[in-house]
């Protein structure tokens, strides 16, 4: 069975593939558009920043100005139909907001994922309930917000934990998470309880930073995520998540400062069996 792929990453793969090969060709964006009849240069602008979902047909005529020979040729052609595809469970629901769509489709084919989150618990391991209380706060900064909608959609997110191949998944977790804040106590109290019943998934690692430590002196005040995708080529990725919209990096050095940064993080934090008692003694409070 072929392992998942993400669109996103594809579609920015595909574009750095192909803007490699315009210049391998010393062609500008304005030659290659006269060539195909473009009215402008920025469709194919989109397509070489991974932008846009490419149309195959498009594609086919890039890799004949390219002059692309087989074998080349045909793996490209499959990452462009990865880029390019309407299948997924993500496309079910399409009421699915634009951002939670970014997160479920860098999910939905990777291999890694780790998260740190500062202040509250991360979407994936979210229940039903504490997500409602979560989203419907932030719609009162967005009010065009449909929370249930958000609900159901991130209902369908967690899914990609318990699909048949799932990506190993690890949570940093300040420990402000485990505070109720302003939850209700049943809510908080169920939310502590799902984190130590997930943590029964082999693939699934919860690890709680102890009040006080703050990851050899480093201590993020947003929360991120990073990506790592099956096929190597696939640039890893980190979203870093922000009040009213995300910021994606791609680059290696970005990438590999946050890494450095988990690599601390996962330093302080207690074990993941230590987690484990740790938030089933507060639940219990």
């Amino acid at each position: 069975m072929p392992l998942p792929t993400s669109p996103v990453i594809r579609r920015v793969r595909l574009g750095a593939e192909l803007r490699q090969l315009r210049r391998r060709e010393a062609l500008t964006l304005e030659q290659v558009c006269d060539r195909l009849g473009w009215a402008s240069t920025s469709k194919l602008s989109r397509i070489e920043l991974g932008q846009s979902r490419p149309d195959l047909a498009d594609v086919l005529d890039l890799l004949d100005i390219y002059k692309v020979p087989t074998p080349a040729r045909d793996a490209l052609i499959v990452i462009a139909r990865d880029a390019a595809t309407s299948r997924g469970w993500w496309k079910t629901l399409g009421e699915m907001s634009e951002r939670q769509r970014t997160y479920a489709e860098l999910e939905a084919g990777a291999a890694d994922i780790v998260e740190y989150q500062p202040t509250v618990v991360p979407g994936l391991l979210q229940t039903p309930e504490y997500a409602r209380v979560l989203v419907a706060a932030g719609a009162q900064l967005t009010p065009e917000v449909d929370v249930e909608a958000e609900v159901r959609a991130r209902a369908l997110r967690q899914e990609v934990l318990r699909r048949a191949y799932p990506p190993r998944y690890t949570a940093v977790l300040a420990a402000a998470v485990c505070e109720p804040g302003d939850l209700p106590v049943a809510v908080w109290r169920e939310q502590l309880r799902h984190l130590v019943a997930v943590t029964g998934l082999s693939h699934v690692t919860v690890r709680l930073l102890p009040p006080g430590a703050a990851g050899g002196g480093l201590h993020p005040l947003t929360p991120y995520s990073c990506y790592a995708f099956p096929d190597p080529a696939d640039p890893r990725t980190v979203m870093i998540e922000a009040l009213t919209t995300d910021v994606r990096l791609a680059t290696v050095l970005d990438v590999d400062r946050y890494e450095r940064m988990t690599e601390a993080l996962l330093a302080a934090a207690l074990s993941a069996e230590e987690t484990v008692t740790a938030l089933a003694r507060r639940a219990g409070e």
